[in-house]
């Protein structure tokens, strides 16, 4: 019987060989979190269409249209690739490229640079109509054109994005604070349905703080706008916040993560249109007492 030797440990020289073990990517059922952090995949929440969300060079995310588009399609300043896992604004040199999914949501209004875009927009709004037909997606309602008014029961606000203030950063929610919902696993493998903001959790407060930019950035139109401030809360509860955990969960770190925190940093230029000039209406229910309840009442 011919038996093949194995392969010699060590060059002639004397050095050691290192022999590249090839394996494919998964993720350990023992590990505490079972996310890939790329390429997650979401729903957009003003269309309902698949998206896959993306991080950038700088801690930023980005979600794109789940499927390669040929590059010749595509017009170059709407070109993005993805490399090793992180995305980048142009291409990168190849036949086929990525596309951001607000160039084709058909939720806005804004028009798609080129007929191949405008056919795929007008694909994904047939598609959203299904959704809403079938009862599987609900648009977020319209924000109102014109100044809401200064008194009455008409003058309830209630920002479906609010701008969250903690750990001394100010981030854009995805959803309203009382909607915010924890990510973490359950023992049924299912996504925890717990909001942050409970009855009994300690809450933060609406403010109005002035509209200033950063360095290098335009000037805000608003002169102030409104915030939801978590900077009074101890510092264990601003970093339950930000890993968007609720009480039971952040007790126990060893629990597995289904999403990727709904936070995005807030960035003046292109969160302008978030912005309140006032606070949301109170509308608290009768005999609900405490910091916490109020809080949960915005």
């Amino acid at each position: 019987m011919h038996c093949t030797s194995p392969p010699p440990a060590r060059r002639w020289d004397g050095s050691l060989i290192a022999h590249r073990v090839h394996r494919s990517l998964r993720v350990t059922p023992d590990g505490v979190s079972r996310l890939l952090r790329c390429g997650q995949n979401d729903r957009c929440r003003d269309c309902g269409n698949r998206i896959e969300w993306y991080h950038q060079d700088r801690q930023w995310t980005v979600p794109l249209h789940p499927r390669e588009l040929p590059a010749a399609r595509v017009p170059a300043a709407c070109r993005w690739h993805v490399s090793s896992g992180v995305a980048y604004p142009g291409g990168d040199g190849s036949s086929w490229c990525r596309l951001p999914h607000a160039v084709i949501c058909p939720a806005w209004e804004a028009p798609t640079p080129s007929p191949a875009l405008t056919e795929l927009r007008r694909a994904l709004a047939v598609n959203t109509r299904r959704l809403i037909n079938a009862g599987a997606f609900t648009p977020p309602p319209a924000a109102p054109d014109g100044p809401a008014p200064q008194g009455g029961a008409s003058a309830v606000c209630r920002p479906a994005r609010p701008i969250v203030q903690l750990l001394y950063v100010r981030y854009l929610a995805a959803r309203p604070v009382d909607e915010i919902q924890c990510v973490a696993q359950t023992r049924r493998r299912r996504r925890c349905i717990n909001a942050l903001l409970s009855p009994g959790a300690p809450g933060g407060t609406w403010k109005l703080v002035p509209a200033t930019a950063t360095s290098g950035q335009l000037a805000l139109p608003a002169e102030v706008m409104a915030i939801y401030d978590l900077s009074g809360l101890p510092y264990a509860e601003q970093l339950r916040w930000r890993a968007q955990r609720c009480q039971q969960h952040a007790a126990a770190p060893t629990a597995a993560d289904l999403a990727v925190a709904d936070w995005e940093p807030f960035d003046p230029l292109r969160h302008h249109e978030h912005v309140r000039t006032r606070l949301p209406t109170r509308a608290r229910p009768s005999g609900s007492t405490g910091r916490a309840h109020r809080a949960a009442d915005w």
